[in-house]
């Protein structure tokens, strides 16, 4: 039944397609873009334009930017012999929140997955594998901690090795299965400061 009218259904329809938006919730965003000042809508419409035209991987890290290279790795003050790989440009927002790791980061945009039919070459490592031929003197791989997670840090561990290079894995305190932009700051933290070599 056609309660709205086509325009504010195509909206809830679109909303509803973002993950975590059931229809409800769908629904209410939809009726607070309707009455939002003009400004304002038309300012959160071009965002999302912009944001889809202008974002980009970075050159170096492959995370999401506007720019070339992004403002981790552009800079000077970040240590770049310390590498951390991560699954998500997410995972590397959670880690930063906590403020304390002054190292420099590499997105593998997934992890390893026979069953889904993603092996090493659908993932960032070849990438990763030629950053390593600069001076780097730990890699730390920050993976979640399911099969996939575990079985792409093995995989990795076993391709650096042989280049002398020190390799470590995030300590327990993330739980098992749990998705690192969930977690807090605080076990973020601890698991990092505790990472063990592999």
């Amino acid at each position: 039944m056609d309660i709205y009218g086509g325009q504010v259904n195509r909206l809830i329809e679109e909303l509803s397609r973002l993950p975590g938006i059931g229809g409800k919730t769908a629904q209410r965003l939809a009726f607070h873009i309707i009455s939002m000042p003009d400004d304002r809508a038309e300012a959160l419409s071009n965002a999302i334009i912009n944001a889809k035209r202008n974002i980009k991987y970075c050159k170096t890290c492959y995370t999401i930017t506007d720019r070339e290279e992004c403002p981790i790795c552009s800079s000077g003050e970040r240590n770049h012999k310390l590498i951390m790989v991560v699954e998500t440009p997410r995972e590397l927002a959670a880690y930063e929140r906590t403020g304390k790791y002054e190292g420099v980061y590499h997105v593998l945009h997934g992890v390893i997955n026979p069953s889904a039919g993603i092996g090493p070459q659908d993932i960032k490592l070849k990438e990763l594998m030629i950053r390593l031929r600069d001076d780097v003197e730990e890699l730390i791989i920050a993976t979640n901690s399911s099969v996939e997670g575990e079985a792409t840090a093995m995989y990795i561990s076993k391709m650096v090795k042989p280049a002398g290079i020190r390799v470590s894995r995030i300590a327990s305190g993330v739980p098992v299965g749990g998705d690192l932009e969930c977690i807090d700051e605080v076990t973020l933290l601890r698991a990092l400061e505790g990472r063990v070599d592999l």
